[in-house]
């Protein structure tokens, strides 16, 4: 018995040392010099050692009874929802508490810190807004960056030629991502599945090429300026650039860039709580509830009644209005825009914050949008590797937690106290109601 299980550890070890020298062969194994390369399998040697001794090392502890529990307790709770008991305590005070070093942060974290704060807030609106598409309707989007790019064009296109500032861009970048939303949701309203994703990958390239090739509009390849925020005629800037008048001046106080960069910061904080909170009231709304039966079962959730037109419509707009508010915020963040910054890449980031974060659930998304653009930042200095240490990460996600970081958390359902003409009624609690 004993030499079996040798002999299939073996076996086990040199088949996973055979695959891994071949992926990482290419990749790690052979460095690019001009038109020829230079040969460093020593390096994917390494790299394929390292697989194997975690994969005997795996085995080995399986091969335990205290393993097994482990192996068990890691696998044993992916899938299926929780339901909520409605004896939960309030989240209020941890929500407070959070809100508040939100807001604290900018006065603690140097020039550096936030900016890429500023950029996890931005996909975590971008993460909220698929959610409600992918997440909640169960529609699979892969052209999301689209409206993304909309709202970041409308900014700079609009002040080139409408004269629109930050303000002005905020409040129609929603309706104008809305809209097209709408133009895509309507093609695809008796899509499903491969079908979708593959015309929504459409509509993304389609807006992308657009971007880059016309010219005389866009500015194609060279991208489009965007001009800095400014607060009731304060600008944020050394010298006033669009007559007004620069903030230090107005108070009195010593210039600093930071300005500009605790402006967005706070702007965008309370646009994310607020879009969180709106996200959350939706799903335990009528209408949220309509795209948690389309998303189980369409045919079922039409024989019920339930307007399907309708529900899928709503679904596209608002997760494409949150998407265009996100583009806003990137374009007065990074104070130009190009079409580089609008690839099937970020798509399928923006996809991967949602299914690592769990399908449906706010807190995973936003887990997943912190996780994901922390991360690479923490990685720089293993440049080289950052990309294949995030596929191996969500490799073991997908089998650690098929249905990501936080599952769903449904309302309980109870029956009345004081039933009226012999009827029962049911009530809802849910957490954000007590």
């Amino acid at each position: 018995m004993e030499t079996n299980r040798f002999l299939a550890l073996v076996r086990q070890a040199l088949l996973t040392f055979t695959v891994s020298l071949v992926l990482f062969g290419p990749i790690s194994g052979l460095v690019l010099e001009g038109f020829s390369f230079r040969n460093e399998l020593a390096r994917a040697v390494l790299l394929a050692a390292i697989v194997t001794a975690g994969r005997i090392a795996l085995s080995l502890i399986a091969m335990t009874g205290v393993g097994r529990k482990l192996i068990g307790r890691a696998t044993g709770n992916g899938g299926g929802v929780t339901v909520m008991t409605g004896e939960e305590k309030s989240a209020a005070p941890v929500l407070a508490l959070l809100f508040i070093a939100g807001l604290a942060l900018p006065f603690f974290a140097d020039k550096y810190f936030l900016g890429i704060a500023i950029l996890a807030l931005i996909y975590c609106l971008l993460g909220l807004g698929l959610n409600i598409v992918v997440g909640l309707a169960g529609l699979l989007d892969l052209g999301f960056v689209a409206f993304y790019a909309v709202g970041a064009y409308l900014l700079a296109l609009g002040a080139q030629y409408l004269g629109l500032g930050f303000w002005s861009a905020l409040v129609i970048a929603p309706f104008l991502a809305g809209l097209c939303g709408m133009v895509l949701a309507f093609p695809v309203l008796k899509m499903h599945g491969d079908y979708l994703a593959i015309v929504t990958l459409g509509f993304g390239e389609i807006i992308r090429l657009v971007l880059n090739n016309w010219l005389d509009f866009t500015g194609g390849p060279n991208g489009a300026p965007v001009p800095p925020p400014t607060l009731l005629g304060l600008e944020f800037t050394r010298t006033a650039k669009q007559g007004g008048v620069p903030l230090h001046d107005y108070l009195g106080i010593s210039y600093s860039a930071d300005y500009k960069f605790w402006f967005i910061y706070f702007v965008l904080f309370l646009v994310v709580c607020l879009v969180i909170y709106a996200v959350e009231r939706l799903r335990v709304m009528p209408l949220g509830r309509m795209w948690e039966a389309l998303r189980e079962d369409e045919i079922a959730c039409r024989s019920l009644g339930v307007n399907h037109v309708f529900t899928k419509l709503t679904a596209f707009m608002l997760g494409a209005s949150t998407g265009g508010l996100a583009g806003v915020f990137f374009a007065v963040h990074q104070g130009f825009v190009n079409p580089t910054s609008f690839t099937f890449f970020e798509s399928a980031l923006i996809l991967a914050i949602v299914v690592l974060g769990g399908l449906g659930s706010t807190v995973g998304v936003i887990a997943a949008a912190l996780v994901l653009t922390i991360l690479p930042e923490l990685l720089r200095d293993f440049a080289e590797y950052r990309v294949l240490i995030f596929g191996i990460l969500m490799v073991v996600m997908m089998i650690w937690k098929p249905r990501g970081l936080v599952r769903i958390r449904r309302p309980a359902f109870f029956p009345s106290t004081a039933p009226e003409d012999g009827k029962i009624e049911l009530t809802v609690e849910t957490e954000a109601a007590r």
